[in-house]
């Protein structure tokens, strides 16, 4: 039976705990949403978030060691620091995105203001959602775990185990053996 869901025991193979080894706790995501935001000085993280300065100092130390930011002079001073999004930072976008529209939906009730919108339309972004290699949307129900030497295979090469979706009981999650 263990083999037929994801190891939860076995964390090395998972990338959820290194996440949150790096990004797990409020003031970490709140200075990424200021940097997101254009925030790159020390003083202007401590103003804009009302961060106590030792919180800061440990927080950007901690996402610079992880490549989420990097320090660099500033151009104009070069006794100021910058902090600025690495790639590796700028691909936290999504996960931030969701958590947001997740707590619209189900703390506030209500979108958020400012509201994030596409540049070249000016409409709102769409929710963040799971999809496919080929672009569509997957439910919970649609998903299964494999192991990696099983990918690509069709469903009716693989035998298949219905475990209840705890949150809908009535949409069993199909997992393949």
């Amino acid at each position: 039976m263990d083999k037929l869901r994801e190891p939860l025991s076995c964390l090395e193979g998972c990338g959820l705990p290194s996440a949150l080894e790096a990004m797990g706790e409020r003031w970490s995501f709140m200075i990424l949403r200021a940097a997101f935001n254009g925030v790159r000085h020390f003083e202007d993280f401590l103003g804009t978030l009302g961060i106590a300065r030792n919180i800061l100092s440990n927080r950007l130390g901690r996402l610079v060691e992880c490549g989420i930011l990097k320090r660099e002079h500033c151009a104009d001073d070069r006794r100021r620091i910058e902090y600025r999004l690495t790639t590796k930072g700028y691909d936290l976008l999504p996960a931030m995105l969701a958590l947001r529209q997740w707590g619209e939906k189900w703390t506030l009730g209500v979108p958020c203001n400012p509201v994030l919108c596409d540049a070249r339309d000016g409409l709102p972004i769409a929710p963040i959602t799971i999809r496919a290699h080929d672009d569509r949307v997957v439910g919970p129900g649609e998903l299964v775990w494999r192991d990696s030497s099983e990918l690509g295979l069709p469903d009716r090469d693989l035998p298949e185990v219905d475990l209840v979706d705890r949150t809908n009981p009535a949409a069993p999650l199909r997992v393949n053996a």
